[in-house]
């Protein structure tokens, strides 16, 4: 039987970010975790962030996948404050799904292991080091290289036996 896990991840993706999300999944499988996820193997019964409580409260731990949903070009950091700054020209910056920030608030609360992944251009919120007790890793390469994917089982590993520690020493639930 496999332990669920909730997966927080933007259902629409490019197809390059598609390959980096399967190598992930990939993980996920061979560790014998099963994906739950809002919009791709859980539909809401009702308004979608009961229906993530209601999800997370079954799993055992919790993937946090930050892929970039949005891009600006042009903008004013902090505007109204005293710091306020234009974007510098050719700046740009990455935003996440807001919902990767909402669903890892709920994990966290529920004192599930989390493990966090982000596109390199993502930052912020739960994406910045030393917010949470865990530590921000890089989305692999949809083709990683030998190195790349012992380091992740080394990562996975780790995040594994605490997702198993918790997993098998939840409540029973009637």
């Amino acid at each position: 039987m496999k332990i669920p896990v909730f997966v927080s991840c933007p259902t629409g993706l490019s197809p390059a970010q598609e390959g980096m999300r399967k190598i992930i999944l990939q993980f996920l499988d061979d560790f014998d975790l099963e994906l739950r996820a809002l919009g791709r193997s859980d539909y809401p019964a009702e308004f979608p962030m009961r229906e993530v409580l209601v999800i997370a409260r079954h799993c055992a731990g919790g993937l946090i996948l930050g892929f970039e949903q949005f891009r600006a070009t042009a903008g004013i950091r902090k505007p109204g404050a005293t710091d306020a700054r234009p974007l510098k020209r050719k700046e740009v910056i990455s935003f996440p799904t807001p919902w990767n920030h909402l669903e890892a608030g709920i994990l966290f609360g529920l004192g599930l292991p989390i493990m966090i992944f982000r596109e390199p251009q993502i930052a912020g919120g739960v994406f910045d080091n030393g917010v949470t007790d865990v530590f921000v890793h890089e989305i692999p390469d949809a083709a990683p290289s030998s190195h790349q994917q012992s380091e992740l089982k080394q990562i996975f590993l780790k995040w594994h036996a605490r997702v198993s520690a918790r997993y098998y020493h939840m409540p029973s639930t009637p």
